[in-house]
């Protein structure tokens, strides 16, 4: 059935944009998966341009490879640039936890409010089982964390490392299965930085970020078809 296009400002490039951003976020359009541009704007009911953009979009994001003459596909992971966006987001976090735990010291009350609603919510979906809701307080967690330090601009660039890693993740342990943890991380982490003790914010985050060690080589070894070959 194709897709209705909706009636509001979003565009037919924005549709097929967010519809695209979905599957390949959620993983049903998966690492090296073909994708036609005509049977898109077929789907979406457009001609062919809407769809062009909205893969250049993607492509700008480094889901997508386009190739000339070629079919475009889903792009694979690449395990070096799974690296490269741990090391600047562990970099990124470490400054913004340690800032966080400074000034924590003198904006105590306000640090303690609003650490204390962002894990209540947390809780409350880990209770439902609420693996979709939880991911985005994961995130806004994070959020809260560079508020708290007075450098919101850097929760741009967690965010943006953190999706890369995300994606990568749905292949291996679930996400309701990781919330206790995850959890359990973050309430260390707001100790600290309540406590205003940088040093320990810091090494409770860098191991908040590790224990996904194990489970990135997992998935790179059993799923090494959807990873680039960058021998």
């Amino acid at each position: 059935m194709p897709h209705s296009l909706s009636s509001d400002r979003r565009t037919a490039v924005d549709e097929i944009f967010d519809h695209l951003r979905a599957e390949i976020d959620a993983l049903r359009l998966r690492p090296g998966d073909r994708i036609s541009e005509a049977e898109i704007a077929a789907r979406f009911g457009v001609s062919r341009q809407p769809v062009r953009d909205a893969f250049t979009r993607l492509a700008n994001l480094d889901l997508l490879l386009i190739r000339p003459q070629r079919a475009t596909e889903v792009k694979r992971f690449s395990a070096r640039e799974i690296e490269k966006s741990r090391f600047v987001r562990a970099a990124v976090e470490a400054e913004v936890l340690r800032r966080a735990a400074l000034a924590a010291a003198e904006t105590q009350a306000a640090a303690r409010q609003a650490l204390t609603q962002e894990l209540s919510r947390q809780r409350a979906a880990l209770a439902a089982g609420d693996a979709h809701g939880f991911s985005a307080l994961d995130y806004a967690f994070h959020r809260a964390l560079c508020t708290i330090a007075g450098a919101a601009f850097a929760f741009e660039v967690i965010a943006a490392e953190k999706a890369k890693v995300d994606r990568l993740c749905l292949l291996g342990l679930a996400k309701q299965d990781r919330m206790p943890q995850l959890l359990a991380d973050h309430e260390a982490i707001a100790t600290a930085i309540l406590q205003g003790d940088p040093e320990t914010a810091v090494a409770n985050g860098m191991k908040h970020l590790k224990r996904l060690d194990s489970t990135l080589e997992k998935i790179t070894k059993d799923n090494a078809s959807y990873f680039e070959n960058e021998k």
